[in-house]
């Protein structure tokens, strides 16, 4: 049984589209909100979280809604076709009243393009599953997340060539070219990848293959104190670190043009360097963990990031060396990312992964939705300064509660298909 390469790239397209979206969105929209709307970084971070809070409602229901569904597209294809189309569209009025400075105006496109996107974000992460033998779904979860960082790129690199210097930016040309990268991407989905007929095909296998194999009941145990002690400090690190990593980015592109002195789009050149090492980062870090347990990796990666962010503070203007340190971010967030999701789900029970899973994501998203807030605060009523150290600090806390913890850290297989290193989840 192979992977069909090319039948998994085009499902990634849905995924490259999301992904560039949401790229766009934590760069410029804190840069609309401060510089065009003046809102305080705390109430700008309160924002920024709105789409996670959307999140925790939104997600788990439109996944479970196209679960139930059926029609002629099949399950996933509609919320696809229907929620890109939505998005598009609200999303275009964002540059326009920020052209025009109508808050009331861009905080209605603001709340319709989110809430167009959560429609069809679950579904669309569902569809490669549906379509693809388990067996074989964390290779293709690797072709997917390999299509999310293109996605992040072409963001990163429309940012750079169309946000201006020294100017008031017209981001609407920006914004259109996303647009039209998510409506082709969509469309190239919709015309190659027929759903109907891929997901009978596998449940024709799925049928045939289950006839050969004795089904073994699985059973759920109560799980051991010291087990459920690790899982609680896993779980914590994983608040903490997502918080320092989303507070640095959602507020870089501010800090930046105040700080570091970048004008326009300059400030997407560092990003990118933080994206492109931690893509190339994967492999290696998945090595390094075949041979030295995932603990360990996860608390290099956090060492890694604690350096950096500390180092990055002593930066009052621009200089080479932070595309190093951004790298070295890049790095120690692969390190933790590839490692982390496993840990979890390897404290789990047959039958529970699903249960735990839902445990990874919402202390995730739940470190998504305090930092923007918690960030903004200090950017406003402390400084700017406080952007690193804070991330450092939450970096240390994250090292400790990791410290601590003393199951899930088999070390793992290492799979035939280097490939596969990249499966590190959405």
């Amino acid at each position: 049984m192979k992977l069909n390469y090319r039948q998994t790239f085009l499902v990634g397209l849905a995924f490259m589209a999301i992904s560039t979206f949401w790229q766009l969105y934590d760069n410029i929209i804190p840069l609309m909100l401060k510089n065009t709307f003046g809102l305080g970084d705390t109430l700008a971070g309160g924002i920024m979280a709105l789409d996670n809070i959307l999140a925790l409602f939104m997600l788990p229901f439109f996944g479970a809604l196209s679960d139930r569904i059926d029609t002629p597209l099949g399950k996933r294809m509609p919320f696809i076709l229907v929620g890109t189309a939505l998005t598009v569209v609200a999303m275009l009025f964002l540059p326009l009243s920020d052209n025009i400075g109508s808050l009331p105006l861009f905080m209605t496109a603001l709340f319709f393009t989110l809430l167009a996107i959560s429609t069809y974000r679950s579904p669309a992460v569902a569809l490669m599953p549906d379509i693809t033998p388990a067996a074989l779904r964390s290779k293709a979860n690797a072709v997917i997340n390999l299509m999310g960082a293109l996605g992040v790129v072409i963001a990163l690199v429309f940012i750079r060539i169309l946000v201006p210097e020294g100017v008031k930016p017209n981001y609407f040309p920006i914004f259109a070219l996303v647009a039209g990268v998510m409506v082709v991407a969509t469309l190239v989905l919709f015309a190659t990848v027929k759903e109907k007929k891929l997901t009978a095909e596998l449940q024709k296998l799925e049928s045939e293959s289950n006839s050969t194999i004795d089904s073994q009941e699985q059973t759920v145990t109560a799980m051991p104190k010291a087990v459920r002690r690790s899982l609680i400090l896993l779980l914590m690190s994983v608040f903490f670190w997502y918080m320092a990593y989303n507070g640095v980015m959602t507020s870089f592109s501010k800090y930046a043009q105040d700080v570091l002195g970048l004008a326009g789009g300059e400030f997407a050149n560092v990003l990118l360097v933080a994206t492109v090492t931690a893509v190339l980062s994967f492999i290696p870090v998945g090595l390094f963990a075949g041979n030295w347990g995932r603990k360990r990796t996860i608390l290099l990666g956090i060492v890694v990031m604690f350096t950096a962010f500390s180092a990055a503070y002593f930066f009052t203007s621009y200089h080479p060396l932070m595309n190093i340190l951004l790298g070295l971010v890049g790095f120690g967030w692969a390190a933790i990312n590839v490692n982390s999701y496993p840990m979890v789900v390897e404290m789990a029970h047959g039958a529970s992964i699903g249960k735990f899973t839902g445990y990874y994501y919402t202390f995730s998203m739940a470190g998504q939705i305090v930092t923007p807030v918690l960030s903004g605060a200090f950017l406003e009523h402390v400084g700017y300064w406080t952007l690193f150290p804070l991330a450092a600090v939450l970096m240390a806390l994250a090292f400790c509660t990791m410290l601590l913890v003393k199951h899930g850290d088999h070390k793992p297989r290492l799979p035939q298909d280097k490939l596969e290193m990249l499966d590190v989840g959405d």
